[in-house]
C-alpha cells in the first residue's frame, strides 16, 4: 500500500465520520436550541489540555481546533504543564474539571493515571476527546490519532530502502507513553519482518531529552562503527541524534517523528534524513466537532436505545487523521509561521 493510500484511507474515513454526524444532526428532532445545529450557546468553552504545553507540535492541532470552534460559535482555551510530569498535567487536567468545561480535547502523557479523571469527568458530563495519545480503558468519548503502527512501518521501509536493504540500526526510545511505545514496536517489527538483512544492534532511552539522545548515538556509533541509522519516535531527540550523527560524519541516517522549525531546517540541511508527521491539525477540528457532537446528544438521534438506556448517542471510538513522510522535497510546506500567515491569525495565544 503506497503513502499517499494511506493518506487518503486515514482522510477519507475522516469525511465519512464527518459526513454521517452532519446527516445525524441535520435530521435530528428539534432539540430546544433556536439556533439550529453546530451551534454553540453563548460562553459554551471547550479545552485543549497537553503536557510540556511550548512543544510546537501542539500548536496546529489547537489552531484548527479553534477554526472549527469559531465555525460554531464556541469558545476554546489552550492549557497544559510546561514540564515533563504526568502529576503537573493531571493537576492541570483537574482545575480545567473545576471550570466546568464544555468537553476537553486531551493529549495524556500516560493512559493509566488519566482513566479515573476521565472517568469523573463523565459522570460529570464532560466529554473527554483524546488525541494522538490515549487512554483506552477510560471513558473518553473518542479517540483521534494517525495510525502509529504505519507510523512506524513506513518509517522501517523508508530507512531500509535508503540503505539498500541491509544494515545497522538502532533506536531511541521513550518509554511509557503509549503513541511512542506504538510507533517503536512497529518500526522493529517491520524491519525484522520485511527486512531481514537490516540488524538491530542498540537501542536507549532518550526521554525526548536532546543531551541524552546526543550521548546515546555517540555510544552507539563507538560501539558500533557500521551504525546506518538510528530512529526515534519524536523530534526533541532527533536534535541531539542529528548533532551527533554530524560530529561523527559517518552518514547515520537520522529519522523521527513529528517535525517544528528545527527539525524541518535541519532535513532541508541533510543533518536529519526525513521524519513522520501526522496530519495535526486534522486533530484539531476533528477532535472540535467530536466534542461539540458529545456535549449536544440531544442532535443525535440514532435507531438504537440510548432514549431507555440513557447512553449518549454520540459514540467515534477511533478518527485516522492521517500522516505525511517528510523530506527536504517537501518540507517547506509544514513551518508553522508559513501557516499562520496563510490563516492570517498569531497563533496560539490569539
Amino acid at each position: 500500500m503506497s503513502k499517499l493510500s494511506i493518506l487518503k484511507r486515514g482522510l477519507c474515513g475522516l469525511s465519512l465520520t464527518l459526513a454521517a454526524s452532519l446527516t445525524l444532526a441535520e435530521e435530528a428532532p428539534s432539540s430546544g436550541h433556536d439556533h439550529g445545529p453546530f451551534r454553540c450557546d453563548p460562553g459554551e468553552t471547550f479545552y485543549m489540555n497537553v503536557m510540556v504545553s511550548g512543544v510546537e507540535y501542539w500548536f496546529p492541532v489547537y489552531e484548527m481546533m479553534k477554526q472549527a470552534a469559531e465555525q460554531m460559535g464556541c469558545d476554546t482555551v489552550y492549557t497544559g504543564t510546561p514540564e515533563y510530569d504526568v502529576n503537573k498535567q493531571l493537576a492541570s487536567f483537574e482545575q480545567i474539571l473545576a471550570r466546568d468545561p464544555a468537553g476537553i480535547l486531551l493529549h495524556p502523557m500516560n493512559p493509566d493515571p488519566f482513566i479515573e479523571p476521565i472517568n469523573r469527568a463523565a459522570e460529570m458530563g464532560i466529554p473527554v476527546v483524546t488525541f494522538a495519545a490515549d487512554s483506552p480503558n477510560s471513558d473518553r468519548v473518542s479517540f483521534i490519532t494517525s495510525d502509529n503502527y504505519q507510523e512506524g512501518r513506513y518509517a522501517a521501509d523508508t530507512i531500509a530502502e535508503a540503505m539498500g536493504g541491509e544494515g545497522e540500526y538502532a533506536v531511541l526510545e521513550n518509554p511509557g507513553q503509549d503513541n511512542h511505545d506504538r510507533r517503536i514496536s512497529a518500526f522493529v517489527e517491520r524491519m525484522e519482518s520485511n527486512w531481514p538483512n537490516m540488524e538491530l544492534v542498540a537501542r536507549a532511552a532518550s526521554n525526548q531529552d536532546p543531551t541524552r539522545a546526543y550521548n546515546a548515538v555517540l555510544t552507539m556509533a563507538q560501539a558500533n562503527p557500521n551504525l546506518g541509522a538510528v530512529f526515534m519516535p519524536e523530534a526533541n531527540s532527533a536534535l541531539g541524534a542529528a548533532q551527533a550523527a554530524k560530529e561523527l560524519d559517518s552518514g547515520i541516517k537520522v529519522f523521527n517523528a513529528d517535525v517544528n522549525a528545527k527539525i524541518l531546517d535541519m532535513i532541508k540541511a541533510g543533518e536529519i534524513f526525513g521524519a513522520v508527521n501526522p496530519n495535526q491539525g486534522i486533530q484539531g477540528y476533528m477532535g472540535m466537532m467530536m466534542l461539540y457532537l458529545a456535549a449536544h446528544p440531544e442532535q443525535i438521534d440514532p435507531m438504537n436505545d440510548y432514549l431507555r438506556s440513557g447512553f449518549n448517542p454520540m459514540g467515534v471510538p477511533f478518527v485516522d487523521n492521517g500522516f505525511s513522510i517528510v523530506t527536504a522535497d517537501n518540507a517547506d510546506d509544514f513551518y508553522w509561521g508559513d501557516y499562520l500567515e496563510r490563516r492570517g491569525t498569531r497563533g496560539i495565544n490569539e
